[in-house]
């Protein structure tokens, strides 16, 4: 096996491929955001390569047009994951992200494909409950003071022309969002780990127990931290993401 790392082959993966890990673990990100929210994870959890995905209409690919829903978001992808299933794999969603994550290996399981062996839920309720999100009622002052304070938390200063971009995607991917619904649950062939942040007032447990009806596996962890403290990594959260392997 060839040493080393590869150029990205795909706009879906900013980070360079490595031909060294034995596994990957692809990382979705919640609404507004893209790879970056990863930026501080490191490149591997165990043995596991981390690849973040990178959705249509941000970042580094800002000029595309927006994904525009969930399932036409997994179509997308799955297409760009077909050559790197050739090994072990699993999926992280945080928030929203969880959910593409989610129709992804539907999908994949439709077409034969390889399918994760384990998908990891984060601080997100079922795809059959109501769409929820407490942005879902702000007005867009609030959201871009919301945005901003994101920005802050991260250490960057925001300027006016990055929240306006920023706020833009985030519109977008709340509409997604709110429209996105199953009304029934459909399993997924791999264990579901769901992650339930201890210090999140949004998303209690109580919300995350439909995931019960999405596998035959189905577990339940309580993590440390807020919301947006799955961007650190923090050493908890390394070690239930490498529990797969």
């Amino acid at each position: 096996m060839t040493s080393g790392p590869t150029t990205a082959a795909s706009p879906w993966f900013v980070r360079p491929r490595s031909a060294d890990r034995p596994a990957r673990l692809f990382c979705f990100p919640y609404s507004g955001t893209g790879a970056s929210a990863f930026s501080a994870w490191p490149a591997a959890i165990g043995d596991a390569e981390v690849c973040p995905v990178q959705f249509p209409g941000r970042e580094n690919r800002l000029g595309e047009p927006h994904y525009g829903s969930y399932p036409d978001l997994a179509e997308g992808l799955v297409e760009a994951l077909v050559p790197l299933l050739d090994r072990p794999f699993a999926f992280f969603g945080h928030c929203a992200g969880a959910l593409p994550a989610y129709e992804t290996v539907i999908r994949l399981a439709e077409r034969g494909l390889p399918v994760p062996e384990c998908l990891y839920v984060s601080g997100q309720a079922a795809p059959h409950d109501d769409p929820y999100d407490r942005m879902f009622t702000m007005t867009e002052d609030e959201i871009r003071a919301e945005l901003t304070s994101v920005v802050r938390s991260r250490g960057i200063e925001p300027r006016p022309d990055m929240i306006d971009v920023g706020l833009a995607v985030l519109l977008r991917d709340l509409a997604a969002a709110r429209e996105y619904r199953r009304t029934e649950p459909v399993p997924v062939p791999c264990p579901v780990v769901v992650l339930h942040w201890r210090d999140d007032p949004d998303v209690s447990p109580d919300r995350l127990r439909s995931w019960r009806r999405y596998a035959d596996s189905v577990d339940f962890r309580v993590v440390d931290g807020g919301h947006h403290d799955f961007m650190r990594a923090p050493d908890e959260l390394r070690t239930l993401l490498a529990r797969w392997r």
